[in-house]
């Protein structure tokens, strides 16, 4: 097949006569559905590209020279670390005078841990400051032939859900002028035999609706997980395109910013990776909700301090970016890591990674901070965000034996730093409690000492400063609240605010924002200390899909979860309130989250909850109040796609010949697999011919074997002839 001239002439686009009317709406696309053309190929010929497995400890690939970083992040950059720095020792010399200058082993300890804490909440507070250095992009004008790839890698995904995404984002590429050009390509991974099934049924679908190729690649190992999945594809396909957008199976981005990181892309050869700067959509849940307002209000001007320091030495999160295909294949091929997991395998934080390989090559990768049009789900409840950010916390800890690689930027390995950091505070934060509960125990229990010297003339008094603690404890509390009101005004001087549900409702949003979230810190602290815990002992976290929509877990699940928190926050209060109820004033908000904590995860998983604070006006985003065509568009067609799902499972497959030519339509004309690497295949075939009716088939066959039915033509073909 030749390159793209006609898109709608093309396998998998819109007739002729349906595309000129783009657009349609969702429901009226739908209506326009045919039979799958069986003729249309899966994939576009293959257009190799070599992708090198790098070594990390050899000369960097030579890439162009991106030259030294600009005033603005000199400045930046000067104001982040600078100042993070002065208030780290700012605070270390405030705490020393409040300690005195004999201090005890424990307050020794105690103020190495404050000054940690103290200097990553002021570099927090630093780096949004340093946002006032942040350059002027724009979006140049002027011819652009890039051909993109807009690629989705999946794994046991929610298929309408995923499925409505890519047609309203197709849709959204032909109508700005991208038809020409752009491609959709579903990578996936699944290895669960209803998922795959579902999900091949929904991609034949929206290759029949879409105006713009869509194709399809399912890989029968998973090899370096999802880099692997995104390698396979460079290496197959990858010189078939100059740049490609990677997304999540939660996540799109606008075909008008897609646009704009092209021709950004393309006015700069020097440009590497662009990501952007996603924004959290769809949250139903409260605790859903809560995350998505904190990340608009508060987000963008965390993005613009990022984006300053990090310069052309940004980093990448995964998905939601435009990537030039040439520079990844040559830079980002990933190794397996020596030794077992946690710690060696398979690189799961890959994305940090890659980035880094990019800039040590000479490439530039910035956080475009400025693009709106970007967005992605988030997990719903609490309990669903612990599960992701084990994943993520044994990804960063890896990152551990790769900071000191060869060649790698300094800012690279500052972001790998933050990252690692962002899971070690909380048992920094936790060895800080519990060191300034010992040396309150230790006060109260033991007898002091006035005279330790023989013969001492003078006694010798202990030294505490409790004015200056208090001040500290105001500095600290200062350093995390002042962005986020910093952040609100600036919110009411843009239609920010308006667009939020008004001046008055995004200070409530924000106060109850403020208010949860210290109730479901120490709560993460617990939790991220003992994944922290696990990892160091050697668990790995395994591969499982993603929750991106659950449900409001019931009574036993979350008593069963935070039972340990509830104990240890009941525990210290009764002790504090005997011992020491004036500290109770410092640590009541953490025991309030600890013995408040199975409310807090029910009730904030809860979808009534989160409806009632909508019709509130608490915790609405523009997105909310005035959602983008694109996830309009989105939502509507994964209702309509959800309908035509194969529900029943295989046994549909037997009897539904119209299933069948959509999922052979997919598949492969014939397997070049070694014998080996087909022993699923052989012992489904033996089993099916063996049985009497396709429902004892099913029945003989294992999930690999099933998978297997799902991608053998001539299997699919064994099974229908069988009696039901």
């Amino acid at each position: 097949m030749s390159d793209v001239t006609d898109i709608r002439s093309q396998p998998g686009a819109l007739p002729a006569s349906r595309a000129e009317t783009l657009p349609l709406s969702a429901d009226e696309e739908w209506e326009a559905l045919d039979l799958p053309r069986a003729e249309a190929p899966a994939t576009p010929p293959e257009a190799p590209l070599d992708m090198p497995e790098q070594d990390f400890r050899a000369r960097p690939p030579m890439g162009p020279d991106s030259g030294w970083p600009s005033i603005g992040t000199i400045a930046a950059r000067l104001v982040a670390f600078g100042g993070a720095a002065a208030i780290g020792w700012f605070g270390w010399k405030q705490m020393v005078l409040a300690f005195g200058t004999s201090m005890t082993f424990l307050q020794s300890v105690l103020l190495v841990l404050f000054a940690l804490t103290f200097s990553w909440v002021g570099f927090s507070f630093a780096s949004m400051v340093s946002g006032l250095f942040a350059r002027r992009l724009r979006t140049p004008t002027g011819p652009n032939a890039a051909r993109i790839a807009v690629i989705m890698p999946v794994y046991n995904e929610d298929a309408a859900t995923t499925t409505g995404l890519l047609a309203a984002l197709a849709r959204d590429l032909y109508r700005v002028g991208l038809g020409d050009r752009a491609e959709i390509f579903v990578l996936s991974d699944s290895r669960e035999p209803g998922a795959v099934l579902e999900e091949m049924a929904a991609i034949s679908r929206l290759r029949d609706i879409s105006p713009v190729p869509v194709w399809y690649r399912r890989r029968r190992s998973n090899k370096g997980r999802k880099a692997g999945n995104v390698a396979d594809f460079v290496t197959r396909w990858g010189g078939r395109y100059e740049q490609m957008v990677v997304l999540d199976a939660d996540s799109v981005v606008g075909a008008a910013t897609i646009k704009a990181l092209s021709a950004r892309m393309n006015a700069d050869p020097a440009i590497g990776l662009i990501q952007t700067m996603p924004m959290l959509v769809g949250g139903q849940t409260i605790f859903a909700r809560l995350t998505q307002f904190a990340g608009r209000i508060y987000g963008p001007a965390i993005a613009r301090g990022v984006a300053a320091w990090s310069g052309n030495s940004g980093n990448f999160w995964g998905h939601n970016a435009m990537i030039r295909v040439s520079a990844f294949a040559q830079c980002c091929g990933l190794p397996e890591l020596s030794g077992k997991p946690p710690f060696g395998g398979t690189v799961l934080s890959h994305d940090f990674v890659e980035a880094a390989l990019l800039r040590r090559a000479g490439w530039k990768v910035r956080l475009d901070h400025d693009l709106r049009q970007s967005f992605e789900g988030c997990p719903p409840t609490l309990l669903d965000m612990a599960v992701r950010e084990r994943r993520w916390a044994q990804g960063n800890l890896q990152h551990a034996r790769l900071i000191f690689s060869r060649g790698f930027a300094w800012i690279s390995r500052v972001h790998f730093v933050i990252g690692i950091l962002g899971f070690l505070m909380s048992p920094i934060w936790l060895a800080m409690i519990l060191v300034g509960l010992a040396l309150s125990a230790n006060v109260l229990l033991s007898r002091p000492d006035y005279f330790p010297q023989t013969y001492q003339l003078f006694p010798t008094w202990p030294t505490f400063d409790p004015v200056r603690m208090l001040w500290l404890f105001v500095a600290a509390m200062s350093f995390l609240l002042v962005p986020k009101f910093i952040a609100i005004f600036r919110a009411w001087l843009r239609p920010l605010a308006r667009n939020s549900g008004g001046n008055v409702r995004l200070l409530a949003s924000a106060m109850f924002e403020i208010v949860l979230s210290a109730l479901i810190a120490p709560v993460q602290m617990l939790i991220q200390t003992r994944q922290i815990f696990e990892i160091l002992r050697g668990r790995d976290s395994g591969w499982e899909a993603q929750v991106r929509a659950g449900q409001m877990p019931p009574w036993g699940v979350v008593l069963r979860r935070h039972a340990i928190h509830v104990v240890t926050g009941t525990a210290t209060l009764l002790v504090l309130a005997f011992l020491a109820p004036w500290q109770l004033v410092w640590l009541s908000p953490i025991l309030a989250g600890l013995i408040l904590s199975p409310l807090t995860s029910r009730w904030s998983a809860s979808p009534v909850f989160g409806r009632w604070a909508r019709r509130q006006g608490l915790l609405v985003t523009p997105e909310e109040r005035d959602p983008p065509e694109v996830l309009t568009a989105a939502n509507a067609l994964d209702f309509r796609v959800a309908g035509t799902l194969p529900r029943e499972g295989l046994a549909l497959l037997g009897r539904d010949p119209a299933l069948r030519a959509r999922v052979a339509a997919l598949l492969p004309a014939t397997s070049q697999a070694p014998a080996s690497e087909r022993l699923d295949a052989i012992s489904a075939e033996a089993k099916i011919g063996h049985a009497a009716s396709r429902q004892q088939a099913l029945s003989f066959l294992n999930p690999a074997e099933k998978l297997a039915l799902i991608e053998n033509r001539t299997l699919i073909e064994a099974f229908a002839k069988l009696p039901q």
